[in-house]
């Protein structure tokens, strides 16, 4: 099983992320099951994940269904086994969409907080936001009714 885990760890640290599609890490997270991703959420690896999919949220974005909306988005991503938590901001305001990495001092709209597992699920269309929420591996900080409308802000890849 250690041998597995390490066989994928290396699979996945080798991948060129950034040719890696929208629906092919779709794919791949799909496979993965939450064990597995605990198992490569680790140092550097869960550092390129994190930077490639905020990254690419950016260009993901969806300024028409977005409209005169101005909201500030913080994604905590809670870490286990010594990892910390990572944090980024997404704005959406004019139709566009900024993401930073770190918590400015700035108050949010919303604060969505999730493990890495539920946050590689969600992000990668491979998750039901309402079934995370509803179970608690889903925990927001103020509007829901935001929260609840993110998806359509976004090209969310179907596996």
């Amino acid at each position: 099983m250690a041998d597995d885990a390490n066989a994928l760890s290396s699979e996945i640290a080798s991948l060129d992320f950034a040719s890696v599609s929208p629906e092919e890490f779709a794919r791949i997270v799909k496979k993965l099951s939450p064990k597995e991703i605990k198992e490569i959420a680790h140092g550097e690896l869960r550092e390129r994940v994190l930077a490639e999919i905020f990254g690419r949220m950016e260009r993901q974005f969806r300024p028409e269904a977005a409209g005169s909306l101005d909201a500030l988005i913080r994604w905590k991503v809670t870490g286990g086994d010594g990892e910390g938590d990572a944090v980024y901001e997404t704005h959406i305001k004019g139709g566009v969409c900024t993401v930073t990495s770190g918590r400015s001092e700035n108050e949010s709209r919303v604060t969505l907080i999730m493990g890495d597992a539920e946050f590689l699920k969600l992000v990668s269309g491979n998750g039901n936001p309402v079934t995370m929420f509803l179970t608690r591996k889903l925990k927001l900080v103020g509007d829901v009714a935001l929260a609840a409308g993110l998806t359509r802000y976004f090209d969310i890849p179907k596996a």
